[in-house]
């Protein structure tokens, strides 16, 4: 019997997947825990309807995601941080820090927990960033620290 499943299922399969599998697996199981659908004509032409909505709002996101990132790319992200000797920087700059300079100078409200710092910034100077976007979509950004007046 061919379904259709509305949830993942372990070994046998994730969301919006045609399985085959055994009558009395989908009727005990499958089916009372709504895990599944039987593929019947109109269950399927519902699946394709939600699969291409779901590559429209793929793609979207896509271009959405290219157009921050051409825009987090064009110049670098300026970070102001007292200072001591040496150039040494009292305490260290935070992904925190990074997100609320992405804010104020670029627009885009960036979560801290997808900025990842490459270096320890301690001092000034130009580092580097990684933001993570999920599916795949990575960026690095340049920041630069320059000392308070």
């Amino acid at each position: 019997m061919q379904v259709i499943l509305i949830k993942d299922v372990d070994n046998l399969g994730g969301k919006d997947e045609v399985a085959n599998v055994k009558n009395g697996y989908a009727r005990n199981f499958l089916f009372p825990t709504k895990c599944a659908v039987e593929a019947t004509a109109s269950n399927v032409k519902q699946l394709e309807e939600r699969l291409k909505v779901k590559a429209k709002k793929e793609a979207a996101m896509l271009a959405e995601i290219n157009k921050v990132i051409t825009v987090l790319t064009g110049s670098p992200v300026k970070l102001k941080a007292k200072t001591g000797a040496n150039n040494k920087i009292f305490g260290s700059v935070t992904s925190l820090q990074v997100t609320q300079a992405i804010r104020d100078q670029k627009g885009y409200e960036i979560d801290r927990r997808r900025i990842t710092i490459q270096d320890e910034i301690k001092e000034l100077g130009t580092f580097k960033a990684t933001i993570d976007f999920g599916n795949g979509q990575t960026t690095d950004i340049e920041i630069e620290i320059g000392a308070e007046a």
